[in-house]
């Protein structure tokens, strides 16, 4: 690690309870049949935090069946009621918000004051957001002349299943049960084994305030509980975050029953800089894009960095000390910017990219490198913001998904070429411009393959718009009305002769 890269270990202290949780199953808290269970723990000391049950395929269908019988009654519940109970989970998540964060900082690693109290703040507003869109689950008429009465409805599919990772749980979580339930559909919702606490909480939220039944919280290992969700024959559509491999193995297993599977899987996402952009907000702005401020274990993040060959090198340079700023350590600490990656095995996989680069002769390391060996940092599974600059966009580390704060800068002089290697890879989730020359920039934005562009910015999603990828990123749309529309109901058109004949009187 650079000497001008301040860092700071987890504060001593005791060490705190281990939280016991259990998963919630027809409105009651219960254990994995099985009786086994799974160590959660707190990735930024390496050390246990709680417990949660090994859930597996009994289990599913436990929930399953407590999702089937919650939903004939919960689907007959006036959409504008279904709407009041999601605004009341909202302000209750909302009066609940800083232990929710600390919660998030403790599990995913994800620092306090830059990432978890952010996350806590969407998950309370996903809440209200669906709430107050209750009213627009309708739908038209079609004048087909006064014989006849088109109509169509909006209806809830039934049993929805619903998977999330780990890198910001409680967010996706909520973006998954607050337009599910307020489509009128119950829930079998299965949270990352690494950072399952979170999600259980907004659980014991919702079940305040909802019927038995209709949210049900799983917790286990992929293979054991997850693939039995994705596959349950009675479960009408799975909606699934997380790496691409996974969301194929999905797809095959609704394709088996024909059933929907909308996907918000990986990216390996650019930011183009055009020379007119070497100024500081930008510099500000590749930092966020990047997310390495959550140890860039986002798949928003913009970790190809095409550079205009004219300011490459001083804009690095620069880049290198805005990184350098960034202070790395106890994700609960009010001073730190960036915490801990989740977990040995990411962190390892992590660093394995990282010395990859270091052994590749046309790389060239810019500045962090392989996390220190002695000190603070050792403490949890703490990795350090890296930039390699390279001029091929064919290598590894500028072509695969690390997960982690790697980012690798190519620079460009051809505006075409830059568009072409941006668009040179089976990833299209998100993508990043940046130039004063609005028309340029519009039209690199137009050009570029993303389900999700920014112009001269590069924060995070807003509630409202219309997120997804195309190509290997996935398949469908979050966020928004369109995609609650879409993704959580289905339409039913109905048509009526109004033009019968009368009656005939009796004779």
């Amino acid at each position: 690690m650079s000497d001008s890269q301040p860092a700071s270990g987890p504060a001593p202290g005791p060490k705190p309870a281990i939280l016991s949780k259990q998963m919630l199953i027809g409105g009651a808290w219960q254990p994995a049949v099985s009786g086994r269970t799974i160590v959660v723990k707190n990735p930024g000391r390496r050390e246990p935090l709680g417990e949660v049950p090994r859930g597996e395929k009994v289990d599913i269908d436990r929930a399953v069946d407590a999702a089937a019988a919650a939903f004939p009654a919960w689907a007959r519940v006036a959409a504008r009621d279904r709407g009041r109970r999601l605004l009341a989970i909202g302000e209750a998540l909302e009066a609940r918000q800083e232990e929710l964060a600390r919660l998030i900082a403790s599990e995913t690693g994800n620092a306090l004051r830059t990432q978890a109290r952010g996350e806590a703040r969407m998950v309370a507003d996903a809440f209200r957001y669906f709430g107050g869109l209750a009213g627009e689950l309708k739908g038209v008429t079609i004048p087909l002349g006064e014989g006849q009465l088109s109509y169509s409805r909006r209806e809830p599919l039934g049993v929805v299943g619903a998977i999330v990772p780990w890198n910001a749980p409680a967010q996706l979580a909520a973006l998954k049960i607050a337009p599910a339930v307020c489509a009128g559909n119950t829930i079998v919702l299965k949270a990352a084994e690494d950072a399952p606490l979170a999600v259980l909480m907004i659980a014991g939220i919702c079940h305040d305030h909802l019927p038995p039944g209709v949210i049900n919280v799983v917790t286990g290992y992929g293979e054991e509980c997850g693939a039995p969700l994705a596959s349950h024959p009675r479960v009408r559509k799975v909606s699934f975050t997380g790496s691409t491999a996974v969301g194929k193995a999905i797809m095959r297993a609704a394709a088996e029953r024909v059933a929907p599977v909308p996907l918000e899987l990986g990216g390996k996402s650019p930011s183009i800089v055009y020379p007119d952009a070497d100024e500081d907000w930008v510099l500000d702005g590749i930092v966020a894009s990047m997310r390495f401020t959550r140890q860039s274990q986002s798949c928003t993040a913009g970790s190809r960095l095409f550079l205009h060959a004219d300011i490459y090198e001083s804009f690095l340079d620069r880049l290198v000390t805005r990184t350098a700023a960034l202070r790395i350590g106890d994700p609960l600490d009010e001073t730190t910017d960036i915490g801990a990656i989740i977990n040995e095995r990411q962190f390892t996989k992590v660093c394995g990219y990282v010395a990859d680069g270091l052994n590749r002769p046309e790389a060239r390391l810019v500045t962090g490198g392989l996390p220190p060996k002695e000190g603070p940092l050792t403490r949890g599974y703490f990795a350090v913001p890296t930039i390699f600059a390279d001029t091929s966009n064919d290598w590894r580390l500028a072509r695969e998904e690390i997960f982690g704060p790697v980012l690798v800068a190519i620079p460009w002089r051809d505006e075409d070429e830059a568009i072409r290697m941006a668009n040179d890879s089976h990833y299209g989730l998100a993508a990043y411009i940046w130039s004063r020359d609005i028309g340029r920039a519009l039209r690199a934005a137009h050009a570029v393959e993303a389900g999700w562009v920014q112009v001269n910015q590069g924060g995070g999603q807003a509630l409202g718009q219309s997120y997804g990828g195309i190509k290997e990123s996935g398949i469908g749309r979050e966020m928004s009305l369109e995609g609650m529309l879409d993704s959580f109901t289905e339409t039913k058109s109905v048509n009526v002769n109004l033009a019968i004949p009368p009656l005939r009187a009796a004779r």
